[in-house]
């Protein structure tokens, strides 16, 4: 693989530090801002909507851009934006900053990903784009635990200084090691956008919703469900994130695999997999061990999706891959922000933690059959 695609993978890693971190120091920032832990988790929601929001925005706006002017220019949106998380003193005033870094995120995975697919040879590109969503697998493997952990010991604004550091590093890779030369976009705005409201492109964008919502009902929450339902303490959660984020390494690496080969049948089996671990998870969330290994299976399946729903997406919107890319992004996080939400107001109208996998479950079989009846639709597109 070239060299620049691992520096993109680094970028990723100081973004989905970011992105992730809040999952970490749930608690921490409830107890500091004074509000509850639903309202803590409106921080993610509003995350993932700002790179709802931000992902079709930027990627307009830096169409005209070299793509590596463009990636410069989000990474140092990124770093204003997590420089203010680092300065908030108020909920309202971390929400507005958690918004801005979010801007740039659907975006520069939505370029990045392009980039990297087009440094390889076709058989190549799906583990391209594994490669630069490795930089978020990291991220859960050393950035969410090492900054849960100094968030702990220091403040949680410590670990926003931590990925602001983090975003500075970046631009002096990106700024040495990507190419000045990479190819241009089309530039037909209104092309793009109208490969995008065909069924083949749409249908996979709808997939991403609800594949991340279902992940986030438990993700978000990651935290007080340890904590309050399988009983450990601070320190054996941030071990815990570290196993979750080994998952997330694997599944990336080995999803990146399987979207090289049999693509629509293997995004079916995972998503029965995950369907499973969910529901055996409500049995097993109140012993250590057993949820231990059921979260480092489940974190495994469920980013073993993302790479793949990335190449699907660029594959079904010939002729839009940025467009595409960037807004399987904020489909992503359009999921995130509703599954953040979902659990929320479970949790808030009495459903106990410990129940949530099983609601997650709910929104996977929805995935699974609208998954069912796209094989079907693409099988039917092509022999008509």
């Amino acid at each position: 693989m070239p060299f620049a695609i691992f520096m993109l993978t680094f970028s990723a890693f100081g973004i989905g530090t970011s992105e992730y971190i809040i999952m970490g120091l749930l608690s921490e920032i409830a107890e500091d801002l004074n509000i509850t832990i639903p309202q803590a988790g409106s921080l993610v929601t509003m995350y993932a909507m700002g790179v709802v929001v931000g992902g079709p925005v930027l990627a307009i706006l830096t169409m005209k851009l070299s793509r590596k002017i463009a990636l410069l220019s989000l990474m140092f949106m990124f770093i204003i934006g997590n420089i203010l998380c680092a300065l908030s003193t108020s909920y309202y005033f971390l929400m507005v900053a958690r918004v801005l870094a979010a801007l740039c995120h659907g975006t520069f995975f939505g370029i990045a990903s392009v980039v990297a697919a087009g440094m390889v040879d076709e058989n190549k590109k799906s583990q391209a784009i594994a490669l630069v969503f490795m930089g978020v697998s990291l991220a859960n493997i050393l950035g969410v635990p090492v900054g849960t952990h100094i968030g702990e010991q220091f403040g949680w604004r410590a670990t926003f200084w931590l990925v602001s550091a983090i975003g500075v590093l970046s631009v002096l890779a990106l700024l040495k090691f990507i190419p000045s030369n990479l190819p241009m976009p089309s530039g037909d705005i209104i092309g793009e956008f109208k490969i995008l409201k065909h069924r083949r492109v749409f249908i996979p964008l709808i997939l991403s919703v609800l594949t991340s919502a279902s992940l986030f009902t438990i993700f978000t929450y990651i935290d007080p469900i340890l904590q309050k339902v399988t009983m450990v303490n601070k320190a054996t959660v941030v071990k815990i994130l570290f196993w979750i984020g080994a998952g997330l390494s694997i599944g990336t690496l080995t999803g990146g695999k399987l979207g090289d080969k049999s693509l629509i049948k293997s995004l079916i089996s995972i998503m029965f997999l995950i369907v499973i671990i969910q529901i055996i998870m409500l049995f097993v969330n109140t012993k250590i061990m057993p949820m231990i290994a059921t979260l480092f299976a489940w974190s495994i399946t469920g980013f073993a999706i993302c790479p793949m729903l990335q190449v699907l997406v660029v594959e079904q919107a010939k002729g839009a891959p940025n467009l595409a890319s960037t807004f399987n992004q904020s489909s992503f996080n359009l999921g995130n922000a509703i599954g953040a939400k979902y659990g929320g107001l479970l949790i808030h109208y009495g459903i106990a933690y410990k129940n949530l996998s099983v609601y997650a479950a709910i929104i996977m079989i929805i995935a699974i059959i609208l998954t069912l009846y796209f094989r079907h639709y693409i099988k039917h597109r092509k022999t008509s």
